[in-house]
């Protein structure tokens, strides 16, 4: 009788060890996981200090929540660089240079094709100054295709010509952003579906 008493003390022991011992790693469990999300909440903020030393909390953003806006900053900015040309041999190479950080061999394509159609020369020999508006960006987030509709007016001695310009293309997420690719984001697969002339106005010659 002894014995049995003692082995259920035994028993009953051990159960208690080892409840408590599941409750202290569910309590655990539970601890560390609010205290991450705490620690995880609190990096969002950064406290300032305005004139008279009292803290203000300034919330940070988290990286996708602004994305889309992010790619279609991206989007206009090549186009812009691309598109956006003066009779100067030297600022055409600063905006190549620039926009080339922006996409993949397929806008280095382009620009060989316009190289070899001496496209970039007819510009210096005609002084005409190009400039590229955006109309609208069609972005598909999910996929990350975009289709950008822009107007192009090419300005030269003689005329004005504007046109109307319709490229496509997909977007890749880089790892680290830079100074030449503030948003991380590299075009890819691009090509113009539509380059044709809307109007041609003759200039009143002097």
């Amino acid at each position: 009788m002894l014995i049995k008493n003692i082995e259920s003390k035994i028993r009953l022991a051990s159960f208690l060890c080892l409840t408590s011992f599941l409750l202290c790693l569910v309590v655990s469990v539970v601890v560390c996981f609010f205290a991450y999300r705490q620690v995880s909440d609190a990096r969002k903020s950064i406290y300032l200090l305005d004139a008279g030393n009292i803290p203000i909390v300034a919330k940070r953003t988290d990286l996708q929540a602004n994305r889309a806006a992010e790619y279609r900053a991206d989007i206009a900015r090549f186009h812009s660089l691309f598109f956006s040309l003066s009779p100067d041999e030297k600022y055409i190479e600063s905006q190549m240079r620039q926009a080339m950080y922006l996409i993949d061999e397929s806008g280095v394509q382009q620009y060989n094709n316009l190289k070899e159609r001496n496209f970039f020369s007819s510009v210096l020999s005609s002084s005409a100054v190009l400039t590229i508006q955006a109309d609208s960006i069609f972005l598909d987030e999910k996929n990350k295709y975009f289709r950008y509709y822009g107007t192009q007016r090419i300005d030269r001695r003689s005329s004005v010509i504007t046109r109307s310009l319709v490229t496509e293309g997909y977007l890749s997420d880089l790892a680290a952003r830079s100074e030449n690719n503030p948003h991380a984001v590299l075009i890819t697969r691009w090509k113009t579906l539509e380059n044709k002339d809307l109007s041609s106005v003759q200039k009143n010659p002097l």
